[in-house]
């Protein structure tokens, strides 16, 4: 079954949240249920944030500071190109795009980058593994603040719900769990570490119930009534459009600014990659129950940008490695390739 999904070309997890999708639209929770399910989802994103923090290795991302200037191109390409392109697209409404879903692409592109994918592909691609989990490290860590301030700034004249109370929801829901979890890793490190797997469960099946809680509401007020097929069909044809500009970008920018080739292909696949697993509980709590149309492009950028990323991966990894006396600027000694076949099946299954 394992081997059957990975070769299926939609993510088994996206169909997970598709399938959560539907059956909010078919079965949403309503009255006393809703109360308990929106408690229950609150504490989920508490769960996963605290999990993150916990499972976060503050030497290893000490470590990597020596990359700062791979780093910096990173965090620039996903707090600055991605929000710029973002503004750019408000020309596309109303007659492209409805505002409902610009603000959720918008949303898109003020959030992290994703650690997962980015590995694998680099991985794939052999490229500079240790600066692709360096680089997804601090762009998460920098989206926990960056995120909900420039959400607020450029959505809180949007009707985003985006305010001075979301932020401070913001630091209870997400930031106390996850400095919580850092100050206890070091006692419950070695037991998140043993159950790897099982807490994966737990926090995909935590996103699951936000997913679920969140479509739920947006369906019992009305809101999917706003929205026609054929503009979800514009709406990833834009997102087509905004993910190649940023390949574009990540890609011969490095180029240009001098880095070797590891870390250019590390560069390319964390600098055009947004985080879903960051994103959609950031959504639930700033945007509240405007949060189903909020999440709606990043689900879909999300599927969008492991297909590209998985055929542009093997592509890299076909091209011949130029000769060793190439400059690499930021090079990490023995990280091209590291992860090997193992992370090809990672990227398969997709990453959050």
């Amino acid at each position: 079954m394992r081997r059957l999904l990975s070769r299926l070309p939609v993510d088994p997890y996206i169909a997970a949240l598709l399938g959560t999708v539907l059956l909010a639209m078919l079965l949403p929770v309503r009255g006393p249920a809703a109360t308990f399910a929106g408690e229950a989802s609150t504490g989920a994103v508490a769960l996963l944030f605290f999990l993150y923090g916990a499972k976060l290795s503050t030497r290893e991302a000490m470590d990597g500071l020596r990359h700062w200037r791979l780093h910096l191109t990173v965090l620039a390409c996903t707090f600055l190109a991605f929000p710029l392109l973002g503004l750019a697209a408000r020309g596309l409404v109303p007659h492209v795009l409805p505002p409902e879903l610009y603000t959720g692409l918008l949303f898109l592109c003020l959030t992290p980058s994703t650690v997962q994918s980015s590995i694998a592909f680099t991985s794939l691609a052999r490229g500079n593994v240790a600066a692709a989990i360096c680089a997804g490290t601090f762009s998460s860590l920098a989206g926990i603040v960056l995120t909900p301030l420039l959400a607020a700034l450029l959505l809180g004249g949007s009707g985003a719900g985006v305010s001075l109370d979301s932020l401070l929801s913001v630091v209870l829901r997400l930031l106390v769990p996850f400095l919580a979890g850092q100050l206890l890793r070091r006692w419950i490190g070695g037991f998140l570490t043993r159950h790897r797997q099982v807490l994966g469960l737990v926090d995909r099946g935590s996103i699951l119930l936000v997913v679920y809680v969140a479509f739920s509401a947006g369906m019992v007020r009305g809101v999917w009534q706003q929205v026609s097929p054929w503009r979800l069909v514009v709406l990833v044809g834009v997102e087509a459009v905004l993910l190649a500009v940023m390949l574009i970008l990540t890609t011969f920018g490095s180029r240009g600014l001098g880095f070797g080739r590891e870390d250019r292909i590390a560069i390319t696949f964390a600098g055009s990659k947004k985080s879903l697993a960051s994103g959609l509980p950031m959504a639930t709590v700033l945007f509240g129950v405007q949060a189903s149309l909020a999440v709606l492009p990043l689900m879909l950028f999300h599927q969008l940008q492991l297909m590209v990323g998985a055929v542009l991966a093997k592509r890299f990894a076909r091209r011949p490695v130029a000769h060793p006396a190439e400059p690499a600027l930021t090079r990490s000694p023995g990280s091209a390739g590291s992860a090997g076949s193992a992370t090809e099946s990672a990227t398969a299954r997709g990453g959050a």
